[in-house]
């Protein structure tokens, strides 16, 4: 079954795929979210020209090709876009099977559990600890993350104190509720070593990157000093980076995004890895675009999922972008939980008025850049 069509609907924020095989059966996938134009640009001239026309029922197989093809563009935004086909051909998978992705990955329909995530800094230790307790209580969720240090800060907060006040804060007032905390790369090993005693004392059980994520060898030295669960891996977009971290310890808990990854090929691969040598995986997830679908699925299906899904809290006022990408409530919380329906795919419907304020591109017009005319017909021979 020959993939015949590629179309990408973009804005800075968001990049949808359309993906198109010759028996008519259509698949919607999304790329990494942020620069998303930028991304749509290394979709269409990295990614379309050596998927059209290729057989795209073996998922894994296409991908590979991509890659080889590319190998000279590792990284962020090979990758970035590489998610947006993968994905596009999973939903495709999916629809033309009559099933969810999960049951494709040996899963199924059903709940999963959440935890609300906040990505806010700006707010008090006061507000934070009121407003998480608010939201937990409303939507029934049995586990919340909060922000501490600032973002790769080398250890200036983000304000003088501010992390000392808001872990006794937050953990008092969510007593009887699983906490978790991101320092988002902010500290060196000894501040992150002493700020994680600390949310030992205070019941934390999730100390997600603790000091910059580039450097392993620091994570490790958190990890191998503290109790608490150090997770970590974020950003990170190569299988073989999560593969070191696995061999070496590096994290407890590794937390591969789907989108940043290259789509879910990838990250089921990583998820293997880690399953071998025992370590679970909580997923990044951080926005409500496509990322936390796809995250829902692949926690339905692995077995070495972690406690939770993560679950962004964060309304118009943070990501003014997300609102209206799809129809209907995908994303609706159900005690504490989400669930990944019966219906094909990855059971979401885009929005059409959101497509059709998008900026379109058909991967079919104009794909034939120099680049391309030079050397895809020669290195296609070998791939």
């Amino acid at each position: 079954m020959r993939l015949t069509r590629l179309e990408t609907f973009h804005n800075e924020f968001v990049c949808f795929v359309k993906a198109t095989a010759e028996d008519g059966t259509i698949g919607w996938g999304q790329t990494a979210t942020y620069n998303a134009d930028i991304t749509a640009a290394v979709f269409h001239r990295q990614i379309a020209p050596w998927a059209l026309g290729q057989e795209c029922t073996e998922i894994p197989a296409l991908l590979a090709r991509i890659e080889r093809a590319e190998h000279k563009f590792p990284g962020s935004y090979r990758n970035r876009a590489l998610a947006g086909l993968d994905t596009a051909l999973w939903d495709m998978a999916g629809k033309r099977a009559g099933l969810p992705v999960a049951a494709l990955i040996g899963g199924s329909a059903g709940l999963v559990r959440a935890y609300a995530s906040s990505m806010r800094r700006d707010l008090t230790a006061q507000e934070e600890a009121e407003r998480l307790t608010r939201i937990c209580a409303e939507q029934g969720f049995t586990a919340a993350k909060f922000r501490i240090g600032a973002e790769c800060g080398q250890d200036v907060d983000q304000w003088p104190g501010r992390t000392e006040e808001i872990i006794p804060a937050v953990t008092g007032a969510l007593r009887g509720l699983e906490t978790l905390v991101d320092a988002n790369s902010g500290f060196s090993v000894a501040r992150a070593i002493a700020v994680g005693r600390m949310l030992q004392d205070h019941g934390v059980g999730h100390y997600e990157e603790p000091v910059p994520w580039w450097d392993h060898i620091a994570t490790a030295r958190v990890t191998a000093a503290l109790e608490i669960d150090v997770a970590g891996g974020e950003q990170d977009v190569e299988v073989s980076s999560f593969a070191r971290m696995i061999a070496q310890k590096t994290v407890d808990v590794i937390q591969p995004d789907v989108m940043y990854l290259g789509g879910l090929t990838k990250t089921l691969h990583v998820c293997g890895l880690a399953a071998t040598a025992g370590v679970p995986v909580t997923p990044h997830a951080a926005n409500l675009g496509l990322v936390t679908m796809v995250t829902m699925h692949l926690l339905r299906a692995i077995p070495n999922a972690g406690k939770y899904l993560e679950f962004s809290i964060e309304g118009d006022d943070y990501y003014p972008w997300q609102r209206d990408l799809f129809l209907g409530d995908p994303f609706a919380v159900e005690a504490g939980h989400l669930r990944v329906s019966e219906a094909p795919g990855w059971g979401v419907e885009v929005n059409p008025a959101w497509l059709e304020q998008a900026i379109y591109q058909d991967a079919g017009e104009g794909a034939q850049t120099a680049y391309a005319k030079l050397y895809h017909g020669t290195m296609a021979q070998g791939l």
